[in-house]
């Protein structure tokens, strides 16, 4: 799930995250960095699953040419979770894929994110490597395409 539709990917200019730029960003996290954050951080809390980690479908639709009427394109395996956090924060994330463990700790950064004292702590620690590491992915997506771009122009025929 790329957040380049989305514009949830804040860039190096935008420090403030939202909750939806949050949760796209804990999405597009890998397996390896949630495993890795949550090793990191160093207060974890009492954490209590109230749903999942689930997986089941999703119809994903589409439009001919982005505006166009919509139709069923197939099915995406998407996986959610919901945790509580044992002051009682909620947490919830969902992401593509079948990948219970990362989803469960997701939610859990969500339910961090959304206590003030460890809203910047989560920013810092995990939102910022994301966004960077997305930002990165899109600038050398961005500089593989351009290395490909072919100019066409036309010389003047000599049969006029």
């Amino acid at each position: 799930m790329s957040n380049e539709h989305s514009g949830a990917t804040p860039t190096a200019g935008e420090p403030d995250f939202g909750r939806k730029t949050a949760m796209a960003l804990l999405a597009q996290a890998t397996a390896q960095e949630m495993s890795h954050f949550w090793l990191q951080w160093t207060d974890k809390p009492q954490v209590e699953t109230l749903r999942g980690p689930e997986t089941g479908l999703v119809m994903v639709r589409g439009r001919i040419g982005g505006g166009g009427a919509p139709f069923n394109l197939g099915e995406a395996t998407v996986t959610r979770a919901t945790v509580r956090l044992g002051n009682g924060a909620v947490g919830h994330a969902y992401a593509l894929g079948r990948q219970g463990e990362k989803v469960r700790l997701a939610a859990v950064f969500d339910a961090l994110w959304q206590e003030p004292v460890h809203r910047q702590a989560v920013e810092d620690a995990v939102l910022a490597p994301i966004a960077q590491r997305l930002n990165g992915d899109l600038e050398d997506k961005r500089a593989e395409t351009a290395a490909t771009k072919v100019d066409f122009f036309t010389m003047v025929r000599g049969d006029d």
